[in-house]
């Protein structure tokens, strides 16, 4: 049976830290943009940005979490069997 919480974890912590890469690059886009009226629209952009990614990054971690906790009762499990025999 394949783990999903490790599928999950292996596609949602590139995105994170992709997202992450992006909302920073973002805000240095805004720091360095010449007009002050469109500074606010790339700062709220931003921190949507930063949000989400700090939202699937969380989630990235609770699946790798629950991940590591599928696999230890699997082996607790294969060697309790391996032990009765």
């Amino acid at each position: 049976m394949a783990n999903k919480h490790y599928q999950k974890w292996l596609l949602q912590m590139p995105c994170g830290f992709i997202l992450s890469t992006t909302g920073i690059m973002v805000i240095m886009y805004a720091a360095n943009k010449r007009s002050p009226d469109e500074w606010l629209m790339w700062g709220i952009a931003a921190s949507v940005i930063l949000t989400a990614s700090l939202l699937i990054l969380g989630n990235a971690y609770v699946h790798k979490v629950k991940s590591d906790l599928i696999k230890k009762q699997r082996a607790r499990a294969t060697q309790s069997d391996e032990d009765e025999f």
